[in-house]
């Protein structure tokens, strides 16, 4: 009974451990997809990893935005003297629960007037069956 018992739970943590694995996977073809349409200078398609609702929250040097359409304004103005080359590295996933995900990481962006780099942690939602950001902080 012990040994059906262990089998069980072992074969529950291989399936939660596959289900989080899977997840990660996910939200980081969001990522990829973010980093391909922002280097291809497509911000509509940048976009697309995030929450098209306006309860979206972006935390940036200039302070706290709300909504989709508010944070695309802000960095069609930031951004228009072009969008340079983006990149996304030192990920860390920390799963909160089976509809919500906390990712960290650098942001790396070479332009011509000059490199920049920081910080971000996204906040992930399960949302009709796909992963969106509904909570930026990058800095």
């Amino acid at each position: 009974m012990k040994s059906l018992l262990f089998i069980l739970c072992f074969g529950f943590c291989l399936n939660q451990a596959q289900a989080q694995n899977f997840d990660e996977i996910e939200i980081k073809g969001v990522l990829l997809q973010q980093v391909q349409k922002w280097n291809e200078g497509n911000l509509e398609g940048f976009m697309e990893g995030y929450w098209k609702n306006d309860s979206l929250q972006f935390i940036g040097k200039n302070g706290i935005t709300q909504g989709w359409q508010n944070t695309l304004n802000n960095y069609k103005k930031n951004y228009n003297d072009g969008m340079g080359v983006l990149a996304f590295t030192d990920l860390h996933f920390k799963r909160l629960s089976d509809q919500y995900y906390f990712v960290t990481g650098q942001w790396h962006l070479a332009r011509n007037s000059g490199e920049v780099k920081g910080w971000y942690s996204l906040l992930f939602e399960k949302i009709n069956g796909q992963w969106k950001i509904v909570a930026d902080h990058s800095s």
